[in-house]
C-alpha cells in the first residue's frame, strides 16, 4: 500500500507521551521516504532541532545524540539546524561534533546555529543541582528528577530578559564576558542565599557533573579525542567555598563559542529559502506533549514548549500548514517522579524484560515501564492534533525470557474512587493521583517480529494489538463522537532499533480498526 502524501512541506516529529518514544528514528525514516525513493533525489532541505537542549536524548542509526539533529546519520540532508527555541552549551556542541566527525560523519559543514539560540553554561548546571538540593533539603519535598543539564535555569534567563545568545559570539569577547560574569554572579547569589547550599553539597555538585560527563564521554576519552580533564568540572572551582574561577569559565566558554562563528547564522532565511525551493523541512522536537511547561504537570515538565506551535517560534517563520507525526511506543515509560497510572509492578515478567531496554539516552537513568495509555495519547491528539502516528518497539512485547505468556493491556479510561469513569487526562494534578486505570486485554504472541517488514506478515494477535492501540487513542481523541472525515493514519510501526526495522504498509485507519471493532 502506498504511503499517504504529506499535507505540507513542513513536517513536525513530535512525541505524544512522556518522552522516549523513538522520535530520533522517525527522522531517519522520513528522510529515507522523502529522499531515497525511486527518482526522487534529495527532497529534505533542513532537519531542525526545535526545542529543549542537551536534556533530550535521541538515538538514530546507533548514535546517541543530545543537541544535534538526528539527520546527522543521513548524509543526503544538506542542513542540520538548531532553532532559536533551543538552549545549548557550546562545549556540548563540540563534545558531539568531534567524535562524530572522527567516525566519518560530516557534521560541522552541515550544521547551522541560529543567532538567537540561547547559550547555556556551567552556572545553569550548578543552579539545576542547587534547586534539586533546595527541594529535597530545605523544602523536604521529593527531588524533581532533573537531568542536571541546566535547561530550566537557562530558560529562566530567557523569561527574565538575561539572555546570552549565539549572536554574542559574533561580537567582542569583552561584551560577552561582561554578560557571563553578571550571570554567574546572579547564579552564585541564588545558590548561596536562596537555595542555601552548604560547602559539602557544593563540592558534590562538581563531582556529580564530572562523573556524569566522564561516563557519557568515555568513548571520546579512550579514543584520544578529548583529554579526561575536559570533563573535570572541579577545575572551575575557586579556593573559597561556594565560588567559581569566573575567568576560567569565561575563557572556556568564549573559546568554545567563538570557534562556532562560521556556522552561527539566521535560520529563518534558511528555512524560508528551502520552502521556497519546494524542499521539505523536518522539525525534530526534543520532548513530548505531556512534558510541555504549560500543558504538563509541574514540576515534572520541561522548560520549553514541546508541541507543534513551537516549530514556528523556533524557526522564526510565519504559521502555515504543517504535517504532524505523533510518536509513541507500544507500551509506556516515564522517568523522574511522574505519576504513572498504568505502571507495571516491578515483579511482572514483562516489566523486568522491558526495564532491561529502558535507560535514558541523556542521563542513563532507569525508566519506569507501564502499559499503553491510550488516554494520554488520545488527549495529545485531541488538543495537539496530528495527521500520522508511529508506534515503536512493538517487537519488545514478544514473549521471550521470563515473559512467556500473558495478556497485553491498553488503558482506555481512568476510574475515580467514587466510581466515575473519565476518558480524558484531568488537569487537577492532586485528583489525578487518585485515579486508577481501566484496561482492555489483548492476547500476545510468541513469534519473532523483528525481521517482519509487512503488516500482513505480523502475527494475528500483533495486528489486533496494534489496532487496539489505535482504536483506544482515537476513541479518546474523538470522545464526543465527531470524527473527522480523514482520520490520522498509523504511518509506521517500529519492530527494532535499526533504521531498516520498520513496517510502512499499515492499512488505512478504517481497515485497521475493523480488526477490533
Amino acid at each position: 500500500m502506498a504511503l499517504t502524501p504529506f499535507q505540507s512541506k513542513i513536517i513536525a516529529d513530535v512525541g505524544i507521551s512522556m518522552g522516549d518514544e523513538g522520535k530520533g528514528r522517525l527522522v531517519c525514516e522520513l528522510v529515507n521516504e522523502l529522499s531515497n525513493g525511486p527518482g526522487r533525489g534529495s527532497q529534505v532541505g533542513v532537519v531542525m532541532k526545535v526545542n529543549g537542549g542537551a536534556n533530550s536524548g535521541h538515538t538514530a542509526g546507533g548514535l546517541k545524540l543530545n543537541l544535534l539533529p538526528c539527520a546527522v546519520v543521513a548524509a543526503e540532508v544538506p542542513c542540520l539546524a538548531i532553532g532559536c527555541g533551543v538552549v545549548a552549551d557550546p562545549r556540548k556542541f563540540w563534545w558531539e561534533i568531534k567524535p562524530l566527525e572522527n567516525k566519518g560523519y560530516k557534521v560541522f559543514d552541515r550544521l547551522v546555529i541560529d543567532e538567537r539560540t540561547m547559550v547555556s553554561d556551567l552556572s545553569h548546571r550548578l543552579l539545576d543541582l542547587a534547586w534539586e538540593f533546595y527541594r529535597a533539603n530545605i523544602l523536604n519535598e521529593p527531588a524533581r528528577g532533573s537531568t542536571g543539564r541546566g535547561i530550566s535555569p537557562a530558560f529562566c534567563d530567557e523569561v527574565g530578559q538575561w539572555q546570552i545568545t549565539y549572536a554574542d559570539f559574533l561580537g567582542e569577547k569583552e561584551a560577552f564576558a561582561q554578560k557571563l560574569r553578571q550571570r554567574i554572579d546572579r547564579a552564585l547569589r541564588t545558590i548561596y542565599y536562596v537555595c542555601r547550599v552548604d560547602e559539602d553539597a557544593w563540592n558534590r555538585f562538581f563531582e556529580t557533573l564530572s562523573t556524569a560527563e566522564t561516563r557519557a564521554n568515555e568513548p571520546s576519552i579512550s579514543e584520544g579525542i578529548f583529554p579526561a580533564e575536559e570533563f573535570q568540572f572541579e577545575r572551575f572551582m575557586a579556593p573559597s567555598p561556594e565560588y567559581l574561577d569566573i575567568d576560567a569559565v569565561i575563557d572556556t566558554y568564549w573559546k568554545a563559542g567563538a570557534a562556532l562563528k562560521p556556522i552561527i547564522r539566521d535560520v529563518r532565511e534558511i528555512v524560508l529559502k528551502n520552502l521556497g525551493e519546494g524542499k521539505y523541512v523536518i522539525g525534530e522536537f526534543g520532548q513530548s506533549y505531556w512534558l510541555d511547561k504549560r500543558h504538563g504537570f509541574s514540576p515534572n515538565v520541561t522548560a520549553s514548549h514541546t508541541y507543534v506551535p513551537e516549530f514556528f517560534q523556533s524557526a522564526g517563520v510565519p504559521t502555515q500548514p504543517i504535517h504532524t507525526i505523533g510518536a509513541c511506543k507500544a507500551y509506556d515509560t516515564k522517568v523522574g517522579t511522574h505519576d504513572f497510572i498504568t505502571q507495571m509492578s516491578d515483579g511482572h515478567p514483562l516489566a523486568e524484560k522491558l526495564k532491561k531496554l529502558e535507560f535514558g539516552t541523556s542521563t542513563g537513568r532507569q525508566r519506569m515501564v507501564g502499559w499503553f495509555d491510550a488516554v494520554e495519547k488520545g488527549d495529545a491528539l485531541r488538543y495537539g492534533g496530528f495527521q500520522d502516528l508511529i508506534i515503536n518497539k512493538l517487537d519488545a512485547l514478544t514473549y521471550s525470557g521470563d515473559w512467556l505468556g500473558g495478556e497485553l493491556l491498553i488503558c482506555v479510561a481512568y476510574l475515580a474512587p467514587d466510581g466515575t469513569r473519565y476518558q480524558q487526562v484531568l488537569r487537577d494534578s492532586a485528583f489525578r493521583q487518585t485515579l486508577r486505570p481501566v484496561f482492555l486485554q489483548y492476547p500476545g504472541w510468541s513469534e519473532d517480529i523483528s525481521k517482519i517488514r509487512s503488516f500482513d506478515d505480523l502475527p494475528t494477535n500483533a495486528k489486533r494489538y496494534v489496532a487496539g492501540m489505535v482504536k483506544g487513542t482515537l476513541d479518546i481523541a474523538y470522545r464526543d463522537g465527531h470524527r473527522p472525515k480523514i482520520l490520522p493514519n498509523l504511518r509506521y510501526i517500529g519492530v527494532g532499533p535499526e533504521p531498516a526495522q520498520i513496517i510502512d504498509d499499515v492499512p488505512e485507519t478504517a481497515a485497521l480498526l475493523s480488526l477490533v471493532e
